[in-house]
């Protein structure tokens, strides 16, 4: 297999540049909220804007620009892209929001105990503005590849 394949990929290329972007803005987007700068953001799975929104419609909308929306591979990446978003923004939201009451209960079972866990992290999920970020990303990554790189 020829690796140089790969960075011809724009498809692939757009993904990542999606995820890698929207990674970074995670960065100064936190500093924004909470004046802080936490570095950890990069890997962070939640946050402004949702990295994985970003990946899939980058991908997805650079499907459609480059093969054709016409094309049964468009055909599906919008459908995965339905189903991450939606995931992205409902279960892993939900999740994070039961990761945080477990951590509530088991800080109030075992106050005053030395006996010490690890809490849950809580935030696994995106709200539906980081979603909307995320997709935003995406078109705007995949768009301008595809105006730059035709």
């Amino acid at each position: 297999m020829n690796l140089m394949a790969l960075f011809q990929n724009k498809v692939l290329i757009a993904a990542l540049s999606g995820w890698l972007l929207a990674q970074i803005l995670k960065i100064p987007m936190e500093y924004l909220r909470s004046r802080r700068w936490l570095w950890a953001m990069f890997f962070a799975a939640g946050g402004m804007p949702s990295s994985h929104s970003a990946l899939m419609v980058g991908a997805t909308l650079a499907t459609g620009l480059y093969y054709g929306f016409d094309n049964p591979i468009f055909a599906l990446g919008v459908a995965i892209t339905m189903i991450v978003t939606y995931d992205a923004a409902g279960v892993r939201r939900q999740a994070g929001m039961h990761a945080e009451r477990i951590n509530v209960l088991f800080d109030e079972l075992l106050h005053g105990h030395l006996w010490s866990e690890e809490d849950l992290r809580e935030v696994i999920g995106h709200t539906p503005l980081e979603v909307a970020g995320g997709i935003l990303l995406g078109l705007i990554i995949a768009t301008v590849q595809w105006l730059m790189w035709p």
